[in-house]
């Protein structure tokens, strides 16, 4: 269950939350001005679409290849929004063997 973090000055919030097996991080931050409606998708579930996968790559991929592995390179139509991620994400700094399981 998400725990509503310090919320940031002028209509922005930010929530932080994990996983069944507190094993995966979310962190989620939105700034906003005007009206906002917001939607709680607490207890769902996120599924690749394998069939959308395979016709945008041209080839059967799953998700863990596409997302961990790199097993396939950025679609020219994504590759504007990865180079704003890879800009603006924060690097992860830490021993990577700490995060081996």
């Amino acid at each position: 269950m998400p725990t509503l973090l310090q919320p940031p000055a002028q209509g922005g919030t930010a929530e932080g939350a994990t996983d069944i097996t507190l094993r995966a991080e979310v962190i989620s931050y939105s700034r906003n001005r005007g009206l906002f409606a917001g939607l709680s998708l607490e207890g769902s579930t996120t599924r690749p679409d394998n069939a959308a996968n395979e016709k945008l790559y041209g080839k059967k991929v799953e998700a863990e290849g596409i997302v961990r592995k790199g097993a396939v390179a950025v679609p020219a139509s994504g590759q504007e929004l990865v180079a704003i991620l890879n800009k603006k994400s924060p690097k992860n700094l830490s021993d990577p063997n700490s995060l081996k399981e």
